[in-house]
């Protein structure tokens, strides 16, 4: 079975959720503590393996791509301070992490729209997809245990937690039987079910590993769309039908960051565990709750 070399991070969302922080800054740049939402996904992908990473971006977000690139007058007013040696050397990996391509979504049509501009990147290859509002915290990447399911079962893969019933109205709700351990069979999906069409409280959060054949169904989907946005999730569904996707219940913590709370609590968790940080931000959260 091919490894899987190549993701794809769609990044084209107006971000109207996280308005107004938004509105001149992309809200895949919002920071969690001392890195933007982006960078924790780039970083996933790269420990999983992945080499190659098409960012899909559209106007105004031009920032993420100065993101990872070099910097080279910051680079150089950084040069020669022994006290900021590991912060240069922190600045210049963020531009050698990995492969980084972008491409503009000049329509917004859907995350499957998306996702299909990124055809030619991809080829016949497998591909992972990151999506660019959901970082996810984890010691073994989630996009690296979606890889492993598509090596052994030699198809599609979603990334699934469970949620409650209100929660899955706002995602997806999937039909799945088990394999084995946190692996399960997808027989079909449902994109933002009503209360009658929920098949189970499983959704799909944040990743995906697909075959490139997705492709074809995406570009079917979109000449037959009529709404004006093409759900990826038509596409999973029908790889659902045909026995050819797998679910892994995956271990990490999801943060939504493109919801207010989502980012505060992505925040307030890493800043916990931050090396620099953690102690003094754990002592100071313990005195300000006695003040609520």
């Amino acid at each position: 079975m091919q490894k899987v070399k190549k993701a794809i991070i769609p990044a084209a969302g107006l971000g109207t959720r996280v308005l107004p922080a938004s509105k001149a800054v992309p809200k895949e740049m919002l920071n969690i503590v001392d890195k933007p939402a982006i960078q924790y996904l780039v970083e996933e992908a790269v420990a999983a393996g992945i080499e190659d990473i098409l960012i899909i971006t559209n106007r105004g977000k031009g920032v993420i791509e100065d993101h990872f690139d070099h910097a080279f007058e910051l680079e150089k007013n950084l040069e020669g301070n022994k006290e900021k040696e590991a912060l240069l050397d922190s600045i210049k990996k963020i531009a050698d992490l990995a492969n980084v391509y972008f491409v503009r979504q000049k329509i917004t049509k859907g995350l499957g729209h998306a996702i299909l501009c990124g055809k030619s990147f991809v080829g016949n290859e497998p591909f992972a997809v990151l999506y660019g509002d959901d970082v996810i915290i984890s010691e073994d990447p989630v996009t690296a245990q979606l890889c492993r399911a598509y090596e052994e079962f030699g198809c599609g893969s979603v990334g699934v937690k469970e949620c409650t019933r209100e929660a899955i109205k706002k995602y997806c709700t999937l039909d799945v039987s088990p394999l084995r351990d946190n692996i399960m069979r997808v027989h079909n999906i449902i994109e933002k079910p009503t209360e009658e069409q929920i098949l189970s409280l499983y959704a799909i959060l944040g990743r995906v590993v697909l075959p490139p054949e997705i492709f074809g169904m995406l570009e079917d989907g979109v000449k037959l769309c009529t709404t004006g946005e093409f759900y990826l999730t038509d596409a999973l569904a029908d790889l659902g039908k045909q026995g050819k996707l797998t679910a892994v219940d995956f271990v990490g913590k999801r943060y939504d960051m493109g919801n207010k709370l989502g980012i505060m609590q992505a925040n307030c968790e890493v800043a916990l565990n931050h090396p620099e940080i953690g102690a003094d931000f754990k002592a100071y959260l313990k005195e300000l709750v006695k003040t609520f």
